[in-house]
């Protein structure tokens, strides 16, 4: 059996006196698109965030290739690392937001380079090339020299999903990406989702499109209350549920 590139174990998180969650486990296979749905509040977005340790969680254990993101492991006991260092294991991992967070004073061009040139010391020649390469994947090989604000939300949407893509991570995370965008804007961004999930990209996607779910999802996961309480595949959970929670959830959406 090889190893999962994503395992979470028993992983509990807390604000306060809020249980966001109460003891997640799954897996996630290298080259797996898995999704998870569920209710506002469920604890999905938090759960996204402790994976590449933009939250610390509070129990359990997470493994990303088999290292803990924001820990190291001494005896039995976890410690947090030092934050450069965290940040050095969280450039493996792309995550793209529910809002675009692209730099408004720099071009498309400018924030694709940026990380790649600052973080990982590439050459600015070489970090170019791919970024071109990255647009032309995403559609928007002519807006290169653009700055956000000349953009559509779906296309900001793309230069985002390009800039993460930059990094080369071995690992998506995708926070409701179409969420922020009109109605007639989700399909270029979801185009593009599918695309990167063809190609074999192992990704992680919250998500409201159920569309998307059911074509690209490997395994969708039904959070709620904090707890995961049904998983399978598009067809056993999206078309033939066995919890009474999935089944509600479902009447509202589907």
């Amino acid at each position: 059996m090889s190893t999962p590139l994503v395992r979470v174990a028993g992983v509990r998180k807390a604000f306060g006196h809020n249980e966001v969650l109460k003891g997640i486990d799954f897996t996630v296979e290298s080259g797996q698109v898995v999704c998870l749905i569920g209710p506002s509040g469920s604890g999905k977005s938090t759960m996204l965030r402790c994976i590449n340790h933009l939250e610390t969680i509070d129990g359990g254990e997470l493994t990303v290739d088999g290292a803990h993101v924001g820990y190291e492991l001494r005896g039995n006991v976890l410690h947090e690392i030092k934050e450069a260092e965290a940040c050095r294991r969280r450039t493996e991992i792309g995550m793209v937001f529910q809002q675009f967070n692209l730099f408004p004073h720099m071009t498309v061009m400018e924030n694709l380079i940026e990380a790649p040139t600052r973080v990982k010391k590439e050459k600015r020649s070489v970090a170019k090339a791919r970024a071109m390469d990255l647009l032309r994947r995403v559609g928007l090989e002519n807006k290169a020299e653009a700055y956000p604000r000349q953009l559509s939300g779906g296309q900001q949407q793309r230069v985002a999903i390009a800039r993460a893509l930059a990094m080369e991570p071995k690992l998506m995370l995708f926070d409701e990406p179409t969420s922020a965008l009109d109605p007639e804007l989700v399909g270029e961004v979801i185009q593009v989702m599918n695309d990167l999930a063809r190609s074999g990209m192992t990704m992680i996607v919250v998500t409201h499109e159920m569309e998307f779910a059911r074509a690209a999802a490997d395994v969708v996961v039904f959070m709620a209350d904090g707890w995961i309480v049904e998983h399978g595949t598009p067809d056993e959970l999206l078309n033939n549920p066995q919890n009474e929670r999935t089944k509600a959830f479902l009447a509202r959406v589907l």
